[in-house]
């Protein structure tokens, strides 16, 4: 009896300990390294106001391999040599920022959120070819995209998840999440240019518009009076607003006309759409 017990006390620590591996294993496969750090410990002599970094590099790397769609040619990108090294000299010239000089807001919220893009992209190309992000997230133990990669700005590394909870979030402009994509096809789409201060405002109204116009985001039943929301509008509820009445609300200006009346009341019941982690990638969506 007591062989027996051992016995089976060796078999749960062996599967425990393969397990493990086996997470360990999945969670980098693909990830060349994996990349961990982006851009340049620049010192603070050199570094620069937000307000003066430039984003035509990346503007060009968008309208290169972005389709209308938000659907990115991985493939192809990762195949230049040339546009890589354009990519990393990008992300160099984002660690130029200044985190403490003065700056407009209109140019931190679109220098954060091309931030995040494309530390995602440059992610994902590291690990590539995948089929979803969720690949190389791993909870305990492993390589987590969100947590890993790191971007250096004004000195300091920032995650993925740093630049959403810590910088983006504060800033109080809820459409960021209509604008940062986790290259999911349940994210918003990637949109095919860069955002810049001047043109910040319509840009990120167009990508709400585009987004809620969207069945798979957005739609609503007016017999059940239901709306039917994407999870994104769940797990960030409290950028919207204090109530469901006051989320409803902020989002109705960028809804379809056909449910702006309804959504406006805020008397609505609201339900969740499942949400797709598949990669949001040219060739998987042809």
């Amino acid at each position: 009896m007591l062989k027996t017990s051992k016995h089976k006390f060796r078999l749960i620590i062996a599967s425990t300990i393969i397990m493990s591996l086996l997470a360990i294993f999945y969670s980098t496969q693909g990830a060349a390294g994996p990349v961990k750090e982006l851009g340049t410990n620049i010192s603070p002599a050199q570094q620069i106001s937000i307000d003066q970094i430039d984003h035509t590099a990346w503007d060009q790397l968008l309208k290169k391999y972005v389709d209308d769609q938000g659907q990115v040619n991985y493939q192809a990108l990762k195949a230049s040599a040339n546009d890589l090294k354009i990519l990393d000299s990008y992300l160099s010239h984002l660690s130029s920022a200044s985190t403490t000089k003065e700056s407009a807001l209109e140019a931190q919220l679109a220098f954060w959120i091309n931030a995040y893009n494309a530390v995602t992209v440059k992610a994902i190309l590291a690990v590539y070819p995948t089929t979803s992000i969720r690949n190389h997230t791993a909870a305990a133990i492993g390589f987590n995209i969100w947590k890993d990669v790191k971007l250096i700005v004004g000195g300091q590394p920032v995650s993925l998840e740093d630049i959403e909870h810590k910088i983006l979030r504060k800033m109080g402009e809820p459409r960021i999440h209509f604008a940062i994509v986790c290259a999911s096809i349940g994210c918003p789409r990637l949109l095919n240019e860069a955002y810049i201060g001047d043109k910040l405002n319509a840009q990120l109204t167009t990508n709400a518009q585009v987004f809620f116009a969207q069945q798979d985001k957005f739609h609503v039943d007016v017999k059940s009076k239901t709306a039917y929301l994407s999870p994104i509008l769940d797990w960030f509820k409290t950028d919207f607003g204090k109530t469901s009445s006051d989320q409803l609300k902020t989002i109705a200006p960028y809804v379809p006309e056909n449910a702006r009346d309804l959504i406006s009341t805020g008397n609505v019941k609201i339900a969740y759409l499942d949400y797709d982690w598949g990669i949001n990638d040219q060739k998987s969506s042809k």
